[in-house]
C-alpha cells in the first residue's frame, strides 16, 4: 500500500494533485484545530438540542426557529470580518505587520456596527420573524408555545451578540496569520462551559430554577463572554511574551492609535462589503429555505433541525478546508507567488474531494441510526430526518467542492464574483425551485430536498470554470499603502 502511494505521488497526476509532506503538514496544522473546535461546538449543539427536545418538541422547534434567525447574524459577522481577513492574509504573506494591524482595527469596527444593527432588528421584529416559521401547527397552543419560546430565546441571545462578534474579529485575523490554536482553545472552553450550564439551567440542577429553553439561551450568552475573554487575554499575553513572533505583531499598539489609513478603508470596504452582503444574503437564503420547508408542517421543522444538527458533525471536515484554502492561497498571492498559489489550489481541491467522498460514505451508512438519538421525536420525524441525512451525505462532495471554490475565489479579492457565485445563485436557483415545488406540487419533503441538492451541480460547474480561468489570481495588497 505504501509503495503504491509513492508510485501514485511520483506520477504526473500525483505531482500535480498530491502534495508533499510539508504541504500536508501545513494544511493539517490549520485544519485540525478548526476541526477540533467545530467538532466540539457541534457536539455540544447536538447535546443542547437533545436536552431541549427532552423538555418537549415544541420547545425544540421554538429554539430551532430562533437559531435560524441568530444564524443570519452569525454569518453577517463572518462576512464582515472576511474582508479584513483577506487583506490580513496577504499582508502577512508580504511581511507587512502594519497592514495586518489596520485590517484588525477595521475588523473590530465592522463587528461592532453589525452587532448594533442586529440588536435593533431583533428588539423590534423578533416575534413577527419567529411567527413566519410556524406553519400548520398541531394546535393553537403549540403555535403559541413555539412563538413565546423563540421570541424569549432571541431576547436573551441579544446580550451575547457583541462578545461573539469581538471573538470572531480576533479569530479571523489570528487565523490569517497562521495562529489557529488560540481560537480553538477559546472555543473549546466556551462550548464546555455552555454544555455544563445548559444541563444546570435547562433542567434546574444544583438548586437553580428550571428555565427550559431560556436556560439554553442564558448558557450560550455566558459561554460567549467566556470565549471573548479567553481569546482577547491570551492573544495580548502572547504578543507581550513573544514580541518577535509575526503571528502576534499586529496587536502591538493596536488600540493606542485606532486610526486606519483612508485608502485602506476604501479598499477593504470595496472588497469586503460584497462579502458582508453575501453572507447576509446567503444566510437569509438558508433561513428562507428553512421557512419554505416549514410550510410542509411542523414535523419537517423538527426533522430539519435534527438533520442539520447531526450533519454538522460530519461537515466540519470539508468546512474546515475553507479556512486552509484562505490561508494557503492568500499568503502566496500576497508574496506574488502565483505558481505556488495555483499549485496549492489543485492540491487542496483534490484533498477536499478525498475527504468528502470518505466522510460522505461513512455518514450515509450511519444515517439510519442517528435520528434515534432524539428519543422524544416520533417515528414520522425520524423517518424524514433519516432520508434528509442520506441525501446530505450523498451531496457532500458537491457541497465540499463549492465550499472550497468560494474560499479560493475570495482569497484573491474577487468579492463581487463570490457574491454572484454564492448568494445570488442561492436566491436565483434553489429558492425559486423549492418555492415552486412546495407551492404548486404535492411532492413529499424528501423529493423537494433532493431536487434542491441536485440543483447545486450548477454551482459546482460554475466553480470549476472560475477556478480554471484563474480569475482569483490577484495580489490585492501590493499597492494598499
Amino acid at each position: 500500500m505504501k509503495n503504491a502511494f509513492h508510485r501514485l505521488a511520483s506520477s504526473r497526476f500525483g505531482r500535480k494533485y498530491i502534495g508533499d509532506r510539508a504541504f500536508y503538514m501545513a494544511v493539517l496544522g490549520i485544519v485540525i484545530p478548526v476541526v477540533i473546535q467545530n467538532s466540539i461546538s457541534n457536539f455540544v449543539s447536538l447535546l443542547d438540542n437533545l436536552m431541549v427536545a427532552a423538555v418537549s418538541t415544541n420547545q425544540m422547534n421554538g429554539v430551532s426557529i430562533a437559531n435560524q434567525l441568530v444564524f443570519v447574524f452569525n454569518l453577517c459577522i463572518f462576512g464582515g470580518v472576511a474582508g479584513p481577513g483577506i487583506f490580513s492574509a496577504q499582508f502577512f504573506g508580504a511581511g507587512d505587520h502594519k497592514g495586518v494591524r489596520n485590517s484588525f482595527r477595521y475588523s473590530i469596527v465592522i463587528a461592532a456596527v453589525v452587532s448594533a444593527v442586529a440588536m435593533v432588528i431583533f428588539a423590534f421584529f423578533r416575534s413577527p420573524l419567529v411567527s413566519s416559521y410556524i406553519n400548520n401547527p398541531p394546535s393553537p397552543e403549540a403555535a403559541e408555545e413555539m412563538l413565546k419560546v423563540g421570541s424569549d430565546y432571541i431576547l436573551i441571545m441579544m446580550a451575547g451578540l457583541l462578545p461573539f462578534a469581538v471573538s470572531q474579529a480576533y479569530a479571523s485575523i489570528l487565523r490569517s496569520c497562521g495562529e489557529t490554536k488560540i481560537p480553538m482553545f477559546a472555543a473549546v472552553v466556551s462550548v464546555l462551559v455552555n454544555l455544563v450550564l445548559n444541563a444546570i439551567l435547562i433542567f434546574g440542577l444544583l438548586g437553580f430554577p428550571e428555565m427550559k429553553a431560556q436556560g439554553a439561551a442564558v448558557a450560550t450568552v455566558i459561554s460567549r463572554y467566556v470565549e471573548m475573554l479567553i481569546i482577547v487575554i491570551m492573544a495580548h499575553a502572547r504578543e507581550k511574551k513573544y514580541p518577535a513572533n509575526p503571528a502576534y505583531r499586529f496587536l502591538e499598539g493596536a488600540f493606542k492609535d485606532f486610526s486606519i489609513p483612508m485608502q485602506l478603508v476604501k479598499k477593504i470596504t470595496v472588497k469586503g462589503l460584497p462579502l458582508l452582503c453575501n453572507e447576509a444574503a446567503w444566510s437569509m437564503g438558508m433561513a428562507m429555505l428553512a421557512q419554505l420547508y416549514s410550510r410542509l408542517g411542523t414535523d419537517v421543522v423538527a426533522a430539519n433541525t435534527i438533520t442539520s444538527t447531526l450533519a454538522n458533525l460530519f461537515n466540519v471536515f470539508f468546512i474546515s478546508m475553507g479556512t486552509a484554502a484562505s490561508v494557503m492561497v492568500g499568503q502566496p498571492l500576497g508574496m506574488n507567488d502565483f505558481d505556488g498559489a495555483k499549485r496549492n489550489v489543485r492540491r487542496i481541491m483534490f484533498f477536499q474531494m478525498c475527504i468528502c467522498f470518505t466522510i460522505g460514505a461513512i455518514m450515509f451508512f450511519v444515517s439510519p441510526l442517528l435520528p434515534y438519538c432524539f428519543k422524544e421525536a416520533d417515528a414520522a420525524i425520524r423517518e424524514i430526518a433519516t432520508g434528509m441525512l442520506c441525501v446530505t451525505a450523498c451531496a457532500m462532495p458537491v457541497n465540499g467542492f463549492a465550499h472550497c471554490s468560494y474560499f479560493i475565489l475570495r482569497s484573491g479579492g474577487r468579492t463581487i464574483i463570490t457574491f454572484l457565485f454564492d448568494s445570488a445563485y442561492t436566491w436565483l436557483i434553489p429558492i425559486p425551485l423549492v418555492f415552486a415545488l412546495v407551492t404548486f406540487t404535492n411532492l413529499p419533503v424528501l423529493t423537494v430536498f433532493i431536487c434542491a441538492h441536485i440543483a447545486d451541480l450548477i454551482k459546482v460547474a460554475l466553480g470549476a470554470i472560475l477556478l480554471k480561468k484563474g480569475v482569483w489570481i490577484r495580489n490585492i495588497v501590493s499597492a494598499s499603502e
